[in-house]
């Protein structure tokens, strides 16, 4: 994986896709990485990842609400519940 400046990336615009196209390139800005170019196939398959585990998640919660397995929340409660699933999500993203 190649790591440029945004500046570099910016100068050498064609070199950066031309790149892109076999390997990820960093592209950072005052010495941080800010974001990542990828190739569209590269693309497309972490779009893919991401859709099937979406879609497993989802069978998951399907099937425990066909076996039953799920609490009822209140109106009031859905807030806190949305601030949970939130937290957790995060928690997941910065083991990752």
């Amino acid at each position: 994986m190649q790591h440029v400046s945004a500046d570099n990336a910016k100068a050498r615009f064609g070199q950066l896709l031309e790149t892109a196209r076999r390997e990820p390139v960093v592209i950072e800005r005052h010495g941080r990485a800010v974001a990542v170019v990828v190739s569209k196939e590269e693309y497309d398959a972490l779009n893919d990842i991401k859709l099937r585990q979406l879609r497993a998640e989802i069978n998951l919660g399907l099937a425990d609400l066909e076996r039953g397995a799920c609490t009822d929340y209140e109106a009031d409660d859905l807030p806190t519940l949305a601030a949970r699933i939130k937290a957790a999500g995060r928690e997941q993203l910065a083991k990752k």
